[in-house]
């Protein structure tokens, strides 16, 4: 006897609408995933009686029955990559990965628990993924992070992870921290396990965390360890509201407003006692590799740090004022003011000279950088870019094209562009014109981009290659 079947109707908000039917004792993201190929479309949630249907339920135990009209509205997918591999997910889709096998490209070996997964982090090789459930899956590069099974058993009841180049810090429902990964980049944190309860959040380096307590004190692990044992240090570290990293040093803002370092000297963990006075009311602070900026409520800057690598502001601080926001690439800031115009300073080479387009930088509202380049996104569409040629800060042979820009992603030396028709500009060290229309959002690794086209296909291109239809 053949299974009996539940038909329904399935609308977007356009209008367009599909009969779509399935077997009876489907789940929810049994009927959708039929929706969507039916639609054409993806990434989509079905809407029953203005209520979201989760796709682990089945048909008869939400009340889906034969006849019935359900709404599907799109739902934007998210991705994490490593520095050689993608990971692709929305609510209630499979997770799709790509990429070098051994940068968690391939997560076979755990498919079958990546199910209902709302969050994803990557470290440099490894992915660790956040089920609905608060339990974790991990692959990829052992060494990285790739393998929790030491620790599988507590990992229950997660909020967040962050992640250092290569291990991860799972923050739990009740406050304490689980590590794994590499010891030496924080991997193991048993040493402060007592200390590290009521957390309310982690910050990463590329080798060390810090968490924030309840008090707003701060706990540091990994290879900046031994880098808060003065007392001194320790006394400062409270009622820090946000941490902000170069490679080897932490900066964290208090609740007052000012601000406290701890780590290398030389990466910025020392502040002058010339800048530290000057360090109040400060409300964002941005980092390159070895030196900070600080941004106050004001709109001054302040830096410190590595002069090659932006620490030094001088040449340039009776200009730093108004400013809105910062950007950097590995060794320059670039500083946009209100009324659109673009500070830089740093390493010349790195995107700290900006003097040959300065003229063109003009009602900027967003900035992008690669690891030694910027590029500028105007209000009317265009884009400036300076820096290493090798990393995208010229773009000359695109003179013409790059306008109508809505958005720029980047990758370690190379940018891409979309334009308000959906087709996309690449420049820099991947300066290959790429064919591809209708694209919705572009995110990027270390070395490739993807391009989410409207129809739900991917595109990717890069260091492998490859055509992907979901």
């Amino acid at each position: 006897m053949a299974e009996r079947s539940t038909t329904v109707t399935v609308s977007l908000p356009s209008g367009r609408w599909e009969t779509v039917s399935v077997p009876q004792t489907s789940t929810i993201g049994d009927l959708k995933a039929a929706a969507q190929k039916s639609l054409g479309r993806y990434f989509l949630r079905l809407v029953a009686k203005d209520k979201l249907l989760q796709v682990s339920n089945f048909l008869d135990a939400v009340a889906v029955h034969n006849g019935d009209h359900l709404t599907a509205i799109a739902e934007g997918a998210r991705v994490a990559a490593t520095e050689f591999a993608f990971a692709l997910w929305s609510s209630g889709s499979p997770v799709v990965t790509w990429g070098a096998p051994e940068y968690g490209g391939d997560s076979s070996a755990v498919r079958a628990d990546l199910r209902d997964v709302r969050a994803i982090q990557a470290s440099s090789k490894a992915f660790a993924a956040i089920t609905m459930t608060g339990q974790v899956v991990t692959w990829g590069d052992e060494c990285c992070g790739g393998d929790s099974s030491t620790v599988q058993e507590v990992l229950k009841d997660v909020e967040q992870i962050q992640a250092t180049k290569r291990a991860f810090a799972a923050l739990l429902k009740d406050g304490s921290v689980i590590t794994w990964g590499d010891p030496e980049a924080g991997g193991d944190s048993s040493f402060f396990r007592e200390q590290l309860k009521g957390v309310q959040k982690i910050q990463a380096s590329s080798e060390s965390f810090a968490a924030i307590l309840a008090d707003g004190a701060v706990v540091t692990w990994g290879s900046l360890t031994g880098s808060v044992g003065s007392s001194l240090i320790r006394d400062e570290l409270n009622n820090i509201q946000h941490i902000q990293s170069t490679w080897d040093a932490f900066a964290g803002i208090r609740s007052d407003g000012s601000v406290v370092t701890w780590g290398s000297p030389i990466g910025g963990g020392a502040v002058p006692s010339s800048v530290k006075h000057r360090l109040k009311e400060v409300i964002h602070v941005q980092a390159t590799l070895q030196a900070f900026a600080a941004l106050t409520r004001e709109g001054s800057v302040i830096t410190w740090g590595s002069p090659i690598g932006g620490g030094d502001s001088s040449g340039v601080q009776d200009q730093l004022f108004d400013v809105t926001e910062i950007q950097s690439t590995r060794n320059a800031f670039a500083a946009i003011r209100s009324d659109g115009s673009v500070i830089t300073w740093g390493s010349s080479t790195g995107g700290g000279d900006s003097t040959a387009v300065q003229d063109q930088l003009r009602q900027v509202y967003r900035i992008q950088s690669t690891q030694k380049a910027f590029a500028a996104l105007t209000k009317d569409g265009e884009v400036v870019t300076w820096g290493s040629p090798c990393s995208g800060g010229d773009s000359l042979r695109l003179r013409g094209r790059l306008d109508h820009v809505v958005d720029i992603q980047a990758t370690k030396k190379s940018f891409a562009a979309i334009k308000d028709d959906g087709t996309v500009q690449t420049w820099g060290h991947l300066a290959d014109d790429v064919e591809v229309k209708d694209v919705q959002q572009i995110y990027s690794t270390a070395s490739a981009f993807l391009a989410l086209q409207s129809d739900g296909r991917l595109v990717t291109w890069g260091v492998q290659e490859f055509f992907l239809t979901m």
